[in-house]
This record gives C-alpha cells, sequence and structure tokens, in this order.
C-alpha cells in the first residue's frame, strides 16, 4: 500500500493538464510527501545532486535512498559522504551538525545499472536519474546503459508489488528528426526494441573483430612505423595498438550516429533514451509511471544558488568558445529556438511528479522546456551572449580583450565548408612543419599549429555535435506540466518554481548563467597572468624541483641537449683537425653530398645513421681522436655548453644525487664531460690490434628502445627507483628513455618530441648554448 493516500483526485486532475484545483484543497507538497521513501539513481550527475538537495532541503520528512556504485577502491558510501561535503550541501551539513550526521540519513545502495543489487522493500517510489548523457557514446554503451541498465532496474521495482511510483527522467530530444509540435505522450515509432538492442549490444565484437583484419593492421602499422620508428619498434608496435582501439571506439560511435539518423533521431543518445521509454511504458502497464523529458539543462536561476552548475553542458562550451573569439560561426538558422530550461526548474518539477503518482496503467509524461511558451532563438541567445562579453571580455594575453566573431548565421552548409577549408589547410601546414629542419622557428610554428589544431578539433566535435539541435525546429508542448504546476499551492509555487514561461532571459544568460559559467575560467586567467607578471615560468615549463634523495639519478642526453650539435658535425670537428686547408675543404663537400641521404636515413632509423656516420672514422687512430679530445675540442666543447644545462646538472649533483650521460656519440667526444657524470655510457669505436678505428662499433648503438633498456638494467644493478628519477632529451628516439622515467623534461625537443611533451603535459625547457659560443667545423687555433 502507497503512503501517498489519495490518489485518486490527483490522477483525476491529471487527465485535464490546463486545470487547476483551488488553493484549500491542494496539499503543501511537504504534507503528501511526509513519511514516505524514495530510491534516487544518479546523485553524482548534475540532476541527480540538485534533486537530492532540494529534497534533503525542503522536504526534510522523506527518507531517501540512493543507489551508488563503487568506483575502484572507493566504496559507494564513501563516495556518498564526499558527494555531501561539497559546497552545494555545506548549510545542511552546519544545520545538522557534520557530513557524517547528514550521510547516516541517507540509505546508500551500493550497486549500479550493470548489476542492479535489491533494493530496499519499504520504497514507495524510484527516481531514475542515472543514464548515458554523452551525445556521442559508444553504441554499445549507450544500449547497456539507457535500455538494460533502465529494464534491469524495472526488474528490481517490479519486485517489490505494484505500488512504486516509478520517475523516469529522460529527455525532450526523444522525439527525434520530427519538426513542430511534440505533445506530451508517448512517441509514435515502429522500431523492433529487442532487434535493435540484439544489434547494439553486439557492435563492440563486431568492431573488434573488425580492427584486427590483415588490411587494417598493415595499414596502421605503417603509418605508426612511419611516425615512430625513430624511437623503436616496441614504441611504434604500441601506437598501432592505440590507433587501433582509437578506430574501434571511434567506429562504436559512428555506428550508433549513423544508426539512430536512420531511424529518425538525432544521434544514439536520444535513439537509446527513446528505446529506454519502450522499455518504462512496458513497466507502466500494470504500474503508476511518470515520464520527465527536460530539453536542454542548464545553470540554477535561484536554487541551491543563482547560476549553480556541475561541469560543462550542452551550452558552455560554446559560450566560452565565443568568449575568446574561437566560435566565428554556427550551423544555426537566426530563428531557431534553442530550448533551455534551468536545473532548479526541472528538481522541482521532479519533486511536484513524486507528489502525485498517476493511477497503474495511466503513464504521465512531462515536458520540462521552455519553447512553447518563452521561446530564445540562437539570434537572442547570441545577442546576449555577445552583450555580456562586451561588457566582461575574456583577456587573451598581451592583445587584451579577445575579439568577438560577427555571427551572420549562413547556414549549416556554408559553415561545413569553411571549416572543411581550415582543416585542409592545417594539414598542409603541419606536415611541412613537421618535416622542416629543427629550430627555434619551426617549434614557434609547431606551437601556433596545436593551438590551431585543437581549435579546429573543438569546432569539428562541437558542430558534428550540435548540428541536428541547431536545426531542430521543435516546440515540446507542456500544457501538462503547467496543469501540474497551477496544482501546487500558492506557497509550494514560489518554492518549487517550474513555470519556465517566467525566465527573463535577459537577466538568466546574461546576468546568471555567463557569470556563472566564465567564472572559473577567469580564475585560471588571472593565475596565469599573475605568473607571467612574476619571474616564475610557466607550471608547464617548470624542471620538477631537485629535492635531496640520494637515491635518485639524473639521466642526460648530449646532442641537442646539454650542448647544441649534432653527430655529423662532431665528426668533422675530429676529422678535419688531421687534415690541410685542400683537404679540409674536400671533406665538407663529401659530407655535404651525403647529407640528404643521411638525414633519409636518421629519419628511417636512428642507429642505421649512427653506423654510417661512424663508419667514417674507418683508419683513425683512437688514442689520437682522445688527443684530439683533451687538447684541442675540451675547451670548445665546454663552451657549447648550455649554462643551464650545467646549472641543472649541478642542482642534481648538489643534491646528493648521482648523474648519468646516455649518449650516442663516440666516448673521445664525451671526455670534457667527465667531471659533470657520475657514468658515461657512449659508443665505443671498435679498433683492431693497433689500435686503429675499423668503421665498426663494439656494440650497437644506444638509441630509442635501447636506450631505455640499458637505463633499466643499469638501475636495477644499482637499486635505483625509476620513478624517482629524471630523464633529460631533445629528440623523438629519445621517447623510450624519456617515459622510463618518473620526471621527464623535454629539452628543446623536436616537433614530434614537443607534441608528446604537451600531450602527457611533461615540462618543457630552452637550454640555449652560451652567447659566447661559436659554430666552427675547426675548433680552437687550428681554423
Amino acid at each position: 500500500m502507497s503512503r501517498y493516500g489519495d490518489t485518486a483526485p490527483r490522477a483525476e486532475a491529471a487527465a485535464a493538464p490546463g486545470a487547476a484545483t483551488s488553493p484549500e484543497a491542494s496539499a503543501r507538497l511537504r504534507e503528501r510527501l511526509s513519511g514516505t521513501k524514495v530510491l534516487l539513481t544518479g546523485v553524482t550527475g548534475f540532476v541527480g545532486e540538485a534533486l537530492l538537495h532540494r529534497l534533503l532541503t525542503q522536504v526534510p520528512t522523506m527518507t531517501i535512498a540512493v543507489l551508488v556504485r563503487p568506483k575502484g577502491s572507493v566504496s559507494g558510501v564513501q563516495r556518498m559522504r564526499s558527494l555531501l561535503a561539497k559546497p552545494i550541501f555545506a548549510d545542511l551539513v552546519a544545520t545538522v551538525g557534520g557530513v557524517e550526521v547528514l550521510a547516516a540519513g541517507v540509505q546508500v545502495v551500493e550497486g549500479d545499472l550493470a548489476a542492479v543489487p535489491e533494493l530496499p522493500h519499504d520504497l514507495d517510489a524510484v527516481v531514475h536519474c542515472a543514464g548515458e548523457v554523452a551525445f556521442d557514446p559508444p553504441v554499445d554503451e549507450a544500449f547497456a546503459t539507457n535500455v538494460v541498465g533502465t529494464r534491469a532496474l524495472l526488474e528490481r521495482v517490479a519486485q517489490l508489488g505494484p505500488h512504486i511510483h516509478y520517475v523516469h527522467i529522460s529527455t525532450a530530444y526523444v522525439a527525434g528528426r520530427r519538426r513542430g509540435a511534440i505533445p506530451e505522450s508517448t512517441i509514435d515509432h515502429a522500431v523492433d526494441l529487442e532487434a535493435e538492442l540484439a544489434w547494439g549490444l553486439a557492435q563492440r565484437q563486431i568492431i573488434e573483430h573488425r580492427s584486427r583484419a590483415v588490411g587494417h593492421l598493415a595499414s596502421m602499422r605503417a603509418k605508426s612505423e612511419r611516425e615512430h620508428g625513430r624511437a623503436g619498434m616496441l614504441t611504434a608496435a604500441a601506437a598501432t595498438e592505440q590507433q587501433r582501439r582509437e578506430w574501434v571506439r571511434a567506429q562504436l560511435v559512428l555506428a550508433g550516429a549513423e544508426r539512430a539518423r536512420s531511424l529518425g533521431w538525432t544521434d544514439c543518445y536520444t535513439f537509446t533514451k527513446a528505446l529506454g521509454e519502450r522499455v518504462v511504458e512496458a513497466h507502466a502497464a500494470a504500474a503508476p509511471v511518470s515520464i520527465v523529458r527536460p530539453s536542454i539543462i542548464e545553470s540554477a536561476l535561484q536554487t541551491p544558488s543563482p547560476g549553480w552548475i556541475e561541469g560543462f553542458k550542452m551550452a558552455e562550451p560554446l559560450i566560452l568558445a565565443f568568449g575568446r573569439g574561437e566560435l566565428p560561426e554556427f550551423p544555426a538558422a537566426a530563428d531557431t529556438p534553442v530550448d533551455i530550461v534551468p536545473v532548479d526548474h526541472v528538481v522541482a518539477a521532479i519533486v511536484a511528479v513524486l507528489g502525485e503518482p498517476p493511477a497503474p496503467g495511466q503513464p504521465q509524461w512531462f515536458h520540462l522546456s521552455s519553447g512553447a511558451r518563452n521561446p530564445l532563438t540562437f539570434r537572442g541567445l547570441y545577442s546576449i551572449v555577445r552583450e555580456y562579453f562586451d561588457h566582461h571580455p575574456f583577456e587573451v594575453g598581451d592583445r587584451g580583450a579577445a575579439r568577438l566573431p560577427q555571427w551572420r548565421f549562413p547556414g549549416a552548409q556554408t559553415v561545413e565548408r569553411l571549416l572543411v577549408t581550415s582543416e585542409r589547410a592545417h594539414k598542409v601546414a603541419d606536415y611541412m612543419v613537421t618535416h622542416a629542419p629543427r629550430a627555434d622557428r619551426t617549434r614557434d610554428m609547431a606551437r601556433r599549429l596545436e593551438l590551431q589544431r585543437r581549435r579546429l578539433e573543438f569546432l569539428r566535435r562541437y558542430i558534428d555535435l550540435y548540428r541536428e539541435y541547431a536545426q531542430a525546429e521543435l516546440r515540446f508542448v507542456d500544457a501538462r506540466t503547467l496543469g501540474l504546476y497551477r496544482r501546487l499551492h500558492p506557497q509550494d509555487q514560489e518554492e518549487f518554481l517550474f513555470d519556465t514561461s517566467v525566465i527573463d532571459w535577459d537577466h538568466y544568460i546574461g546576468e546568471v548563467h555567463c557569470p556563472a559559467v566564465t567564472a572559473p575560467i577567469r580564475r585560471l586567467d588571472d593565475i596565469r597572468s599573475r605568473r607571467k607578471g612574476s619571474t616564475t615560468t610557466s607550471p608547464r615549463k617548470i624542471t620538477p624541483h631537485v629535492d635531496g634523495s640520494a637515491d635518485v639519478v639524473a639521466f642526460f642526453d648530449m646532442d641537442g641537449t646539454l650542448l647544441s650539435s649534432n653527430v655529423v658535425e662532431t665528426y668533422l670537428w675530429m676529422r678535419l683537425q688531421e687534415m690541410d686547408a685542400a683537404e679540409r675543404v674536400a671533406e665538407v663537400g663529401r659530407i655535404a653530398a651525403r647529407l640528404p641521404g643521411l638525414v633519409r636515413s636518421e629519419r628511417l632509423e636512428r642507429s642505421a645513421f649512427l653506423r654510417s656516420v661512424y663508419r667514417e672514422y674507418a683508419g683513425a687512430r683512437l688514442s689520437d681522436l682522445d688527443q684530439i679530445a683533451d687538447q684541442v675540442l675540451t675547451s670548445h666543447v665546454l663552451s657549447r655548453l648550455s649554462p643551464s644545462a650545467v646549472r641543472r646538472v649541478r642542482q642534481h649533483r648538489a643534491a646528493g644525487q648521482r648523474t648519468v650521460l646516455i649518449t650516442g656519440a663516440i666516448r673521445p667526444l664525451t671526455r670534457p664531460l667527465e667531471p659533470l657524470f657520475d657514468h658515461i655510457e657512449a659508443a665505443d669505436l671498435a679498433v683492431d690490434d693497433r689500435g686503429v678505428c675499423t668503421g665498426f662499433l663494439q656494440s650497437p648503438p644506444l638509441v630509442g628502445e635501447s636506450r631505455a633498456a640499458w637505463l633499466r638494467h643499469w638501475a636495477a644493478g644499482e637499486g635505483v627507483d625509476l620513478g624517482k628519477c629524471f630523464a633529460y632529451a631533445d629528440s623523438h628516439s629519445d621517447l623510450p628513455m624519456l617515459t622510463a622515467v618518473g620526471n621527464p623534461v623535454a629539452v628543446r625537443p623536436d616537433i614530434t618530441l614537443f607534441g608528446h611533451a604537451k600531450k602527457s603535459r611533461w615540462p618543457i625547457v630552452d637550454w640555449n648554448s652560451s652567447a659566447a659560443s661559436w659554430r666552427t667545423l675547426v675548433p680552437a687555433g687550428d681554423r
């Protein structure tokens, strides 16, 4: 037996959406819900959290249970306590005397929709807020959550008896690609639920099999080896597997989107939510069911505080991008409505719905929307947002206020053409920069292209996601919802406001929503500005702090990291010392003729490149090379060292930490650096029994993955924890070494390593050579 009391008058009133009962006959919501017990799902989400807050605050005599899944080692109970410790619940916590006291009043049912546990037997209602809310989820995940999860929950609800009022939170956009007025009723379609469910759940296995096809793997492997072969085949293999996984996810997203659109829905989200409603409607044949369909849910108008929002929803990324001048156009018609509803209106309506359970077999639908009675068009939204940023602009570095784009609403096709053109231009520029010689100018161009790439990816993602919604000409009829509101007691109409016709869009968007969603960004901008104005470098470029741990080791690359040099240049330093002027000219010319081939070799496989260069030492005496290094090259090498690099080495040594030089350069060239390092691992030239170089090496050069393997082997023998260690390098071929330690630092990186360091948020430093150094092929007095 339900503890709601007599529901017949309310069911009769609900049959006449516009009807209103007299204030005297309308009991307060607190009275109707007093003593009842409700189970909430999705309380760690935006709507669920707001609903939990509203019930705890305004219906304190209701008993609340929550379904919360454990996350890793954190139990559902612990997650609930963390939730109640958030600022939104601060007043409640203060009132009751602490988080623990507040948490003790909420029953936690540990579990999730993948395995719904047995529910409490004393429930009166269930509000299902949980679900997959991304517009572009992998199709199997969307079906598993929005259809299978809903069915599993309802099976548990049905076990408790037919009296449980089930409130299902759906979306108004289950209407799909229809046009015009959408009634508060079932969506008319003939889709075979079970066939689509079986298809959707099977897609991951099907696509996983396709991803392992020989031709597909060969294509991905070839691409990865072109891009990562210098770092080693295992690095390329890892990139291939990552590429395959990304392809699988992209195909799962595409499969869901295409199937949804082929059946008349905007995307996989609305498609699976519509099928989830079919599951709910089947349950409604013998139980009281209410289906609540909000439109685009945004920040609170009033409760718990004006502008309260958790994370970014639908409009926020677009508002922020527009304010930064990064959203030049949008594929919407100027007069298309954008149907927004504040989250506090949504949760207030849910509470009201809880107070009016319908009769079994008579499900009720409620649209929580604004477009039918208080429409806001895209042109209107644009005007309000633009006016806000005109008065409160974002500051963009030294350029001052961001320049706002002028939207002309040229149509979706024009916007798409502009985006495609920009994407093609970026692809060409990226190819050219990636293959350009390493230089400060190249790195600066790479940084600018990286910013442009992120902007283009942002535009592509959101224009693809929102294109359907931007062109949706829907009017969600909300007569039943309005009737529900009008039947509330006058005081409840004030406390549980959800009549969207009263929203002043200029006030809500311009004075509540925009300030709320831009505030966190402005705080970050202010922090960046203060850092830039101080002597401190930005966080990404700060080298990790050197502590005093004696068991820490710092590993350094040489060429390009400690000093500005390369193996061809250092070869000429050595060999030209033994030649007269005419021989020097001839040798430089010979090496110059070989440079294109050497560059190609270096890009394909660095070890082969090094072997090719070191063949040039054939016939030289190793003792002569050592003598040249000691007597001629020492001062030159030291002058080419970066002062910042030397300071860094000395900082590690001053902290009692060992320093190790690991390089592919030949050992004679490292002799000037011996005082700075506890151990030097370099390339050793093979010699015959006369001490003459054969042109070969004693062992393979340490490059790419072999360098990382040596590092792990050496660390194991020395009892060193690499997770505490540092590594400094400049080249993509050094990626395995950098990933082997806990504190990697990219030093004046090449373009590929620069991109990886940015993505991984590694420190990036510029260690320039001394201003007093000079570039010459014949160092010291023999020039």
